[in-house]
């Protein structure tokens, strides 16, 4: 059998091809979708429908040809797999991108001079408050950072103090504060 002829082949294209094909289609719709999402969450007005307008062209053109052929389960099969692969390389894809901005918030069982200042070297602006905790004093450190900065900063502060507690939460806009100058420059989605 020639090459060709193998593509040619309705078993080949039915069992194989059009499943593949489909596979790959719902993990680029799933994936978008993903995407989609965060920017709706970021308030992307721009970036969401236009998202939005091939994620949902690209399932109408998988699920029209689905339906074609309700009774060939390897569609099905490459659909739901599709799914669930798109949505593993959405949430990777996105987690890369890092876009948005957090807030990032410290307690310190120590003295938090050397953090603070260890913070505002690297240019980050910060505020410090003293707190109750459930077994001693701490102070609680908060900063406003750029989501691909996190790892930068988390270094400074394990280097600092390596027991020290954090958490993050997602930001969707700012207005105004004290941010590296590399920071500045770059678009932020300011309150309005």
């Amino acid at each position: 059998m020639v090459f060709a002829d193998i593509f040619l082949d309705t078993n080949f294209f039915n069992y194989f091809l059009l499943p593949f094909l489909i596979f790959v289609s719902r993990i680029m719709d799933v994936g978008i979708g993903t995407l989609r999402i965060v920017m709706v969450s970021k308030g992307e007005k721009l970036w969401a429908p236009l998202l939005g307008f091939f994620e949902v062209l690209i399932w109408l053109l998988v699920i029209t040809r689905i339906f074609e052929n309700p009774n060939n389960w390897t569609w099905y099969i490459a659909y739901a797999a599709g799914f669930a692969a798109g949505n593993y390389i959405g949430l990777i894809i996105e987690e890369r991108m890092a876009m948005g901005i957090v807030k990032i918030q410290f307690i310190v069982h120590r003295s938090a001079t050397e953090m603070i200042q260890n913070l505002k070297n690297a240019g980050y602006g910060i505020v410090r408050h003293d707190a109750i905790g459930g077994r001693e004093d701490v102070h609680i450190i908060y900063s406003i950072i750029k989501r691909n900065e996190v790892q930068k900063v988390e270094n400074i502060v394990k280097a600092t103090d390596p027991k020290a507690f954090y958490s993050i939460e997602d930001v969707k806009s700012v207005r105004h504060g004290i941010f590296p100058e590399k920071i500045v420059a770059r678009r932020w989605r300011k309150e309005k």
